[in-house]
């Protein structure tokens, strides 16, 4: 059997690894448009705050040890630019200039995910950059370490931005955010967001939400990014104004794409074409809560769409549950989580949202050093149904979220959350945890 993996970070290496641990006698090749595979992309921000540090300290496994250790085929410097499903092979183009195509029996699209960049002049210049690839980091903290900057301009505020809003201070580099929109986080409840802009205002990051960019200009020694309402300057931006589904390898060859214009995939993570898989963050998902179709680029999901993928491209019956959108970071001193989906999403999937907002803290109140613990609930009032959760601290939170995203996998009502038995000791919670106190608060609110 024949299996040609495209794309060779989480999503790819995964399936590969699976592929072959499945059918060790299968020719599997992957091919991956850069030189490297399998790294830990969400360690960026940080390494990138320590200059001591290299970026190949993220590196979870290199390319020569799949080669070895497992048998796997990986081309690096290979772009494959064309799939023919009809004559069954794909097609591109190595970074010399070279041709190649390669039959396959069954092939998996794991193309990821791109940075998008404004159409506006000036995003080109050097200075400016976004961080999604392992290449990208190692571009920014060149240009950090060669030049001297005092002052970064962040364009966007999403969860990169937001971490590397942390790393430029932890620098010693002043830092402004601008956004088109007016609200910093604007799915999140917004008692929860004030206390994440609080942060970042304490910690001296200015921010400008509502801004209409219009272009970067380099002039003066500096880079002005230019918006009607004024201009700001410095010696770095960053554009974090999110990212896009690589679909465009499946859309060329006929397939089908989701609604997010990601490769449209059904629980086996199959494609329009039965020999043609997809998974990571080129291809859709299923929302645990919704039941509808979704897109969220995050991590586990590309590991673990991506190992599925690999056993079924083999013959196996594997088939994914979905996403509940679980996500966690950081923000200076502040953890912030969220899973499920928020009250305006609720109304959009023809739920009748309920929302709680509770204050509480990490550790028993006798106990010293405990934090205030924020948390938003949503439940449903016509179903009772547990739909998603907020929380925000300065400790205690990244883990904690874990409990209401597994009671979302689990559809579980409020109420049945409100009785399950989570852990207590006083070092690490009150005996009452927050996400109990919220699901108190809102089996009353769905009473009413």
């Amino acid at each position: 059997m024949r299996f040609v993996v495209v794309g060779g970070d989480a999503a790819g290496m995964s399936a590969a690894s699976r592929a072959k641990r499945k059918m060790p006698q299968a020719e599997i090749t992957v091919f991956e448009q850069g030189y490297d595979v399998s790294y830990s992309a969400c360690g960026m921000p940080y390494t990138i705050a320590e200059p001591e540090r290299s970026m190949q300290e993220l590196v979870v496994r290199e390319a020569r040890a799949f080669r070895e250790k497992q048998g796997l085929d990986v081309q690096l410097g290979c772009r494959v630019e064309g799939l023919d499903p009809a004559a069954g092979r794909i097609f591109g183009t190595t970074t010399e200039g070279a041709t190649f195509e390669r039959e396959y029996d069954r092939v998996l699209l794991a193309t990821g995910a791109s940075a998008v960049r404004p159409e506006v002049p000036g995003f080109d210049l050097p200075g400016v950059e976004v961080l999604k690839s392992l290449e990208h980091g190692r571009r920014i903290k060149d240009y950090l370490a060669r030049n001297r900057v005092h002052r970064a301009i962040l364009v966007g505020m999403g969860y990169i931005s937001l971490e590397m809003a942390e790393s430029l201070r932890e620098l010693g580099i002043e830092v402004a955010m601008v956004k088109p929109r007016p609200e910093l986080l604007p799915w999140m409840d917004r008692s929860l967001a004030e206390k994440v802009q609080e942060e970042l205002e304490e910690n001296g990051v200015e921010l400008y939400p509502g801004r209409s960019i219009r272009r970067i200009e380099s002039r003066g020694g500096q880079l002005h990014l230019v918006c009607d309402e004024g201009e700001l300057s410095g010696e770095f931006i960053l554009v974090g104004t999110g990212v896009q589904p690589n679909s465009q390898l499946a859309a060329n060859a006929g397939l089908e794409l989701g609604p997010s214009g990601a490769i449209d995939v059904d629980r086996h993570l199959q494609s329009s074409d039965s020999k043609i898989y997809a998974a990571g963050d080129c291809a859709d998902a299923y929302h645990v809560v919704t039941g509808d179709k979704t897109w969220i680029p995050l991590a586990l999901w590309a590991n673990r769409s991506g190992r599925a993928a690999g056993d079924n491209a083999c013959g196996g019956n594997v088939r994914v549950q979905g996403v509940a959108g679980t996500s966690v970071f950081r923000v200076l001193g502040l953890e912030v989580a969220t899973t499920g989906i928020n009250a305006e999403q609720a109304l959009e999937h023809g739920f009748d949202p309920a929302v709680v907002s509770i204050e509480s803290r990490s550790r028993a109140h006798a106990h010293p050093g405990a934090k205030t613990i924020r948390v938003s609930m949503i439940g449903d009032r016509s179903s009772g149904r547990l739909l998603g959760a907020q929380m925000v601290g300065r400790e205690g939170v990244a883990h904690r979220i874990n409990a209401a995203a597994v009671a979302l996998h689990a559809r579980m009502n409020v109420e049945a959350f409100s009785q399950t038995d989570l852990a207590y000791a006083p070092p690490f919670g009150p005996v009452w945890d927050p996400l109990l106190t919220a699901a108190n608060q809102m089996v009353k609110k769905l009473e009413t």
